[in-house]
């Protein structure tokens, strides 16, 4: 192993050049047009063949082509696919139609329309209406905001094929009694007003039902649920077969969750799995079944961390296959035949991914990518012979390696680095960890120095965070962003860091934020800036928080309950006040409002505008429908009757997520950012290239 850690080190190792010679990058280069020669894509593996050849897509002579790869020898075939299907025909699908979805063997499509369901046969071209009863109020097989924004992740898709395309289940979304949330729209001589249904803190949630319905037969099986509880279900599960559906219940408050497996022609529940946890439980995205469905695979995070979990098909627990103060990120192979599973995992340094393997008796788990570098992109061959991973460092630019199933080197396949990388002069990057007040946790940081970085001068700082739950931004491993090379030649130490509860310490960390979610995360990163202060090379009266969205909220806090050690802040689109926001994602975190009232009023910036002595700049869209505007009027409104000054920029039209945005706002909202460094931070004009 180490000749193999030495082999990827001598790889990796830049050529040296002399200071003299380095180039430093352009304005043009790090904002508008990147240098082509320093970087080259790396292959692109469409998928594995067989165990000894892989496929490649390349472009020759402007056109893409597929090559077989063989393993041995590296050898490229040119490789025609040989599908044995009739191609797809034109079909004549209705223009308002959402989320079209082929059944498995092609001959149907399931969409929603005007929030009902509907089957099409691709055949005859025969559309068949599933569902009458849609309306403004009344969602089928199309999810409902809530669950679009916290459970589907960002789909409207709320049904799901069989494998064996004999049925679809869906889940039907009652919003009658759900309150109504309007967005002024500023445009035109009137306005005009956009309502949604919005579920916030406490609110009445939609009522759901799980409904089950055949190809050859329209008629609806309801689960047997009661709509009328308080509850939420998860995504839905089919067996291999196609014989049962496997149903996720949640309760209300989140403290448990139930697996039900449903009868598909009567719609009788027999519960296969259950847990609870005090502070809350997680939907399950990933439930791998074995042995011709007599065994499944379950990952949970009820010990304090990630790890999975070995059950007979009738809920009976098995055994725990992986243990230990690490988490099990995603399983990417199971090996039923020799009884292993190979999973990516944060095992010997929580900033940096390996393939591992493991049995399903939970011995023999050994490490399969070599080296300090953090893994990506894994493709495992069909029966776990090879692998392929991509890997990198802060330092070292992304590669791409051939291995076998014990972690053996056979070939290098890519390397990101051109020629020209290394005749530029890139700043340092340090990743180091910084003590929590209480002492329980080394906190993690990446810094970027400053180019020809003099520790007898001071320098300003930009701290960019996210911080919201299982949710980290810090990672070992290349950023490819030029952005920061401009800032590195200004003179700008750039950090990134992570808190307690961003899934570097597993749910462990995570649960400290139960019920007061804000007050741990601004103090570790408090705690990142007060270490921060102490070094000699900062200047302890420019430090920057920057933020989006959760980072936003971080970012209010930092200049109000934080305002000790930040100076400034950027803040885009933040919730302000737990209570505004949505019921799925607040009360998992922070309860009911009514059991809780203490803990909403304490972790919310509006509690701390008195202590506000920096300069904070708010930016958000005034459509934005997820963290709405009215967080932003409040904190305003608050700061304004406490007479602190603060700066705000609005985008009319524009909803959450700035990398949405339509030009030139998106364009003129970076350039304002970097006025603000240039002004607060840097102490000189921007540059007027930067508006042109």
């Amino acid at each position: 192993m180490k000749q193999i850690s030495l082999l990827l080190s001598c790889l990796l190792a830049t050529p040296f050049i002399s200071l003299a010679q380095k180039k430093e990058f352009t304005f043009e280069q790090a904002f508008k047009n990147p240098p082509t020669n320093i970087s080259k894509p790396l292959p692109e593996i469409v998928r594995w063949i067989d165990d000894e050849h892989y496929l490649e897509r390349k472009i020759e002579n402007g056109q893409p082509e597929l090559f077989s790869v063989e393993i041995k020898t590296g050898k490229q075939t040119l490789y025609v696919e040989k599908t044995g299907e009739v191609g797809r025909k034109d079909i004549a699908i209705p223009a308002n139609a959402n989320d079209i979805t082929y059944s498995p063997d092609g001959n149907w499509l399931a969409y929603t329309r005007n929030h009902n369901l509907f089957l099409l046969n691709t055949n005859t071209e025969k559309e068949t209406q599933l569902t009458f009863d849609g309306n403004d109020d009344i969602y089928n097989g199309y999810a409902a905001r809530v669950y679009y924004e916290e459970m589907f992740g960002r789909s409207r898709r709320a049904f799901w094929w069989s494998p064996d395309s004999r049925h679809l289940s869906f889940i039907r979304f009652d919003e009658t009694q759900v309150p109504v949330y309007s967005i002024f729209n500023s445009e035109g001589k009137h306005g005009s007003l956009e309502n949604c249904h919005y579920p916030q803190a406490g609110d009445k949630n939609p009522e759901v039902k799980l409904g089950i319905i055949s190809v050859d037969n329209p008629k609806i099986i309801w689960a047997d649920f009661n709509e009328k509880e308080d509850q939420y279900f998860g995504p839905c599960t089919w067996l291999p077969d196609g014989s049962a559906i496997w149903a996720q219940w949640i309760s209300r408050d989140q403290h448990q969750l139930k697996i039900f497996s449903i009868d598909i022609k009567t719609g009788n529940k027999k519960q296969v799995y259950e847990e609870a946890q005090r502070t809350w439980v997680t939907a399950k995205y990933d439930i791998d079944f074995l042995n011709n469905q007599k065994q499944f695979i379950i990952g949970s995070d009820k010990s304090g961390w990630n790890h999975l979990y070995l059950y007979n098909l009738d809920g009976t627990f098995v055994s725990q296959i992986t243990q230990g103060n690490f988490a099990v990120i995603g399983v990417e192979h199971i090996d039923e035949k020799n009884k292993l599973i190979y999973f990516l995992a944060e095992i010997e340094n929580a900033e940096r991914s390996d393939l591992f393997k493991i049995g399903f008796d939970g011995k023999g788990l050994t490490k399969l990518t070599p080296g300090d570098y953090s893994n990506s992109d894994i493709s495992i061959s069909p029966n776990a012979k090879y692998f392929i991973t991509t890997y990198s460092t802060i330092s070292s630019p992304p590669k791409m390696a051939l291995l076998d199933n014990s972690g053996k080197i056979i070939r290098e396949l890519g390397d990101s680095r051109n020629d020209n990388f290394s005749n530029y002069d890139w700043p340092r990057k340090e990743l180091r960890y910084v003590k929590s007040r209480d002492g329980l946790f080394e906190l993690p940081i990446i810094i970027t120095y400053p180019l020809h970085f003099d520790p007898e001068k001071k320098y300003p700082v930009l701290m960019e965070v996210y911080g919201g739950p299982s949710l980290g931004t810090l990672h070992n491993t290349w950023s490819g962003d030029l952005r920061e090379q401009w800032w590195a030649k200004e003179g700008l130490i750039q950090v990134t860091m992570d808190n307690r509860s961003s899934g570097h310490f597993g749910k462990a960390g995570e649960n400290y934020i139960y019920g007061q979610m804000g007050k741990y995360e601004i103090e570790d990163f408090m705690d990142g800036a007060a270490w921060l202060r102490k070094q000699s090379f900062v200047d302890s009266t420019k430090i920057c928080l920057m933020g989006f969205s959760f980072g936003g909220f971080i970012t209010c806090l930092g200049l109000t309950y934080g305002a000790d050690v930040f100076n400034y802040g950027i803040a885009y689109y933040p919730v302000t006040d737990w209570n505004l926001y949505d019921s799925y994602y607040t009360e998992r975190y922070m309860g009911n409002p009514k059991d809780n009232i203490d803990g909403y009023s304490k972790i919310s910036p509006l509690n701390y505008v008195q202590q506000y002595k920096g300069l904070l700049r708010i930016a958000q869209g005034d459509m934005d429908d997820n963290a709405h505007l009215q967080n932003t009027v409040q904190f305003i409104n608050a700061l304004e009757n406490a007479s602190k000054h603060f700066e705000m920029m609005i985008y009319p039209g524009e909803r959450h997520g700035r990398s949405h945005w339509s030009e030139p706002k998106r364009t003129l909202s970076h350039n304002e950012d970097y006025k603000f460094i240039y002004d607060n931070l840097l102490k000189k004009p921007m540059p007027g290239f930067f508006g042109k």
